[in-house]
């Protein structure tokens, strides 16, 4: 089965990519259900340093789930909801293709077979 996606096989490997990480999901998921923040503000909520938590704003700016804006001395981050819609519709098709043959095989195994000898 092909699965068409919007996005280059690239951009959705930097995509995926991005979210297997804890922190980076973490980040996502605050900056969608918060206001958004600056670096400074979201490296308070992580037990690691500015950098890291830096690199990870970065991660996520080229996988497309962020975007940073100067406002004043500070680099203000928000999430991108269309990005992850893009990735959910991807995930939406690979679920209806794998019930539906789950189905299938649900079909096969409930038809009546006769006994072997």
């Amino acid at each position: 089965m092909v699965v068409r996606s919007s996005l280059p096989d690239a951009e959705l490997d930097r995509l995926f990519r991005a979210l297997a990480d804890a922190t980076r999901r973490d980040i996502v998921a605050r900056l969608l259900s918060d206001e958004p923040a600056s670096v400074t503000a979201l490296a308070s909520h992580y037990a690691m340093s500015f950098a890291a938590v830096q690199k990870h704003v970065a991660v996520l700016e080229e996988a497309g789930l962020v975007t940073k804006h100067p406002q004043g001395r500070e680099r203000i981050v928000r999430g991108n909801p269309e990005r992850l819609a893009q990735a959910r519709a991807l995930l939406t098709q690979l679920e209806q293709h794998w019930v539906s043959r789950v189905r299938q095989l649900d079909a096969i195994l409930a038809e009546p077979h006769p006994p072997k000898e």
